[in-house]
């Protein structure tokens, strides 16, 4: 190939002076006798084998170099499978003129090689030899095309073999293959192939990947969609309807304090959504109830922990963040708490604290929490969790809450850390600017442990309904307005004026809320008007056991009534006075617990056959209520029961 084209580049004069009886600038011969170097030969079968038609520029060369047009035999083998018969009978003619020709060029050029080889005549030699490859290609090719035919081999497979060969892609005859072959690869090639192939399998995987996730975050989008749309039917300004099991939504909007009732309904745009009230509906204390955040609720998430603020030297705040850093997925109201599912030992445990925060604020909420001696929850806050960890929380629930609408004025009276409830409701009412008298009543032992008591002078000062006083019982003289000693019936007639007249909120260790309740009933206060929050009695479930057992002169005091668990496939006698929770730990099955007194609803169970009794029912949902759901912490029974646990 490369002598060919080499030749076929040499100019006409140089041609003349080698061969000055011949014409023509193309290859030695007569003109017509020989096909030229680019028409069949094998370094100018290219011309027909790229389908050189009547009109492509391999022809004008061919007919500028004297030579006639290749025979378009090689494109023809191509196309052989398609062409009917009388043209096969074609190509077999022109195969067969092609092999003569290709013969006679052959005997020519041997016969020139010879003459001019005692000459040493080397010009004429590579004219001979030239005459002779031409001649041999031109042979080889009608063979080919014979065999092809005669054969039954592919025509494509045929023109394709000689192709290769005549661009060197072939092995040198006789060569064969060194090495490790995989499926004829060598095994660079196969390497190259198995890397291409994993890479491919990574990403497809990861489309697959991307693609669930994706679909993932659409549906829980979808769902928060439909969250908000069930707790609220409009969208309009922050103050939609209130959001609570037990509270219903107003009417209307809040409307600001205004002498002037028209001025008042004058105030309202035209294109409001809502509807402004009537005069006969205006009062001077509005339902600020509604400025709330709408409920959403969400059984379980994983919030971040974004601070840890000290707040005295035993309780710590931990402010919770959504992990995807927008608001939190779940809004509450002042004075529920969040259940969380802490790393405690071999089996995660369950712990309520109630959410100090105000519900106003939508991008976190905060739990306060004391550190308690043998406590394995409030340890675990406050040793091992830190700013950036993540913790998995049970939606807020509860319903020791006030909004505002509840009563005209409210009295707070926290003993401890039970301030955080107590907290959450000053701060969502001062947050809405609330005009109703709010009553602060603080017992603690010394400044020190005075939990959130920088913030509460400052609210004071701010907020003149907001009225704040302290007893400490372990201080030596009364300072700063703090009372010496413990809080007393005659505190608390000389700091709330009518206090039988208003609604009471206490929240504390037992024995400091029993006895403010008796303080408050001397004080001619309605039961129905006291609100209590207690999480955890006063007693642990084994001293209770025990103190039942003692009572009964047994040590296993049995009432008759059997309680069964279906999926466990136990059963045992209740105790006296023994609830389902009890009996569940005392023959090993597992049953969720957090605050054991009714509040959370994590102890829920179905009640499969039998009756029970609970003494609070706070942690169940109307809808439990509907499905035979019971709370496990309060259900008991002086009959046979099963539960499905």
């Amino acid at each position: 190939m490369v002598t060919s084209l080499t030749y076929g580049q040499v100019s006409p004069e140089e041609h003349k002076k080698h061969h000055p009886g011949q014409a023509g600038t193309g290859n030695a011969g007569p003109a017509g006798k020989n096909p030229g170097m680019m028409g069949g030969g094998k370094g100018g079968g290219m011309g027909g084998m790229m389908g050189g038609g009547k009109d492509s520029g391999m022809d004008v060369m061919m007919e500028r170099m004297g030579a006639p047009k290749p025979k378009e035999l090689y494109p023809k083998l191509m196309d052989l499978p398609d062409l009917p018969m009388e043209e096969r009978a074609v190509i077999v003619q022109e195969a067969h003129q092609r092999m003569m020709e290709g013969a006679k060029l052959l005997a020519t050029g041997l016969d020139e090689l010879t003459n001019t080889v005692p000459t040493d005549d080397f010009a004429a030699m590579q004219v001979a030899t030239a005459k002779m490859r031409e001649g041999l290609a031109q042979f080889e090719s009608g063979l080919a095309a014979h065999r092809a035919i005669d054969e039954g081999k592919a025509p494509r497979n045929v023109a394709l073999q000689w192709f290769k060969r005549e661009m060197h892609l072939l092995p040198p005859a006789g060569a064969k293959p060194t090495g490790v072959r995989l499926w004829g690869m060598t095994p660079f090639h196969t390497g190259v192939m198995v890397l291409l192939s994993v890479f491919a399998a990574a990403m497809i995987a990861m489309y697959f990947f991307k693609m669930r996730r994706a679909s993932a975050l659409l549906d829980k989008l979808i769902t928060d969609e439909s969250a908000n749309e069930g707790a609220s039917t409009t969208k309009v300004s922050p103050s939609t309807s209130l959001p609570s099991d037990s509270l219903t939504e107003p009417e209307h909007p809040a409307t600001s304090k205004d002498s002037n009732k028209s001025a008042t309904v004058a105030d309202c745009c035209n294109d409001s959504e809502e509807t402004c009230p009537s005069d006969e509906e205006l009062t001077d204390r509005p339902d600020i109830s509604a400025g709330l955040l709408p409920i959403r609720k969400k059984k379980l998430c994983r919030l971040r922990v974004a601070r840890i603020n000290q707040e005295t030297p035993d309780v710590k705040t931990f402010r919770l963040v959504a992990c995807h850093g927008s608001g939190i997925p779940f809004n509450y109201l002042p004075g529920q708490f969040l259940t969380l599912t802490l790393p405690v030992g071999e089996k995660p445990i369950r712990r309520s604290y109630t959410i100090s925060s105000s519900p106003t604020q939508g991008y976190y909420c905060e739990i306060s929490v004391k550190r308690e001696e043998y406590g394995a929850g409030s340890r675990y806050l406050h040793d091992e969790l830190k700013v950036g960890d993540t913790i998995e929380v049970q939606a807020p629930s509860g319903k020791f809450i006030f909004t505002g609408k509840e009563a005209d004025s409210i009295v707070l009276i926290a003993g401890g850390v039970g301030i955080t409830p107590m907290m959450s409701v000053t701060r969502a009412l001062t947050d809405m600017v609330w005009n109703g008298d709010i009553y602060f009543i603080v017992a603690c032992h010394d400044p020190e442990h005075f939990i959130f008591e920088s913030e509460l002078k400052r609210l004071q000062e701010q907020h003149e309904n907001l009225h704040v006083f302290v007893a400490m019982s372990r201080i030596e003289e009364e300072r700063d307005g703090y009372r010496k000693g413990r809080l007393s019936r005659d505190l608390l007639a000389e700091w709330v004026p009518e206090i039988a007249s208003r609604r009471i909120h206490i929240c504390g260790p037992v024995a400091m809320m029993d006895a403010a309740k008796k303080m408050l009933l001397k004080l001619k206060v309605p039961m129905e008007s006291i609100h209590t929050e207690n999480f955890g009695g006063e007693q642990k479930p084994q001293v209770r056991a025990k103190e039942r057992a003692k009572a009964a002169g047994t040590d296993i005091a049995e009432t008759g009534g059997t309680v069964t668990f279906s999926k466990s496939a136990k059963s045992t006698q209740f105790q006296v006075d023994e609830t389902v929770l009890e009996a569940s730990e005392r023959v090993d099955v597992d049953i969720d617990y957090s605050c054991r007194v009714g509040s959370c609803g994590v102890c829920v169970v179905k009640l499969l056959s039998g009756k029970v009794s609970m003494e609070v029912e706070d942690g169940l949902e109307p809808e439990d209520k509907e499905t035979g759901m019971i709370l496990a912490c309060q259900a008991k029974s002086s009959g046979n029961v099963s539960v499905e646990a």
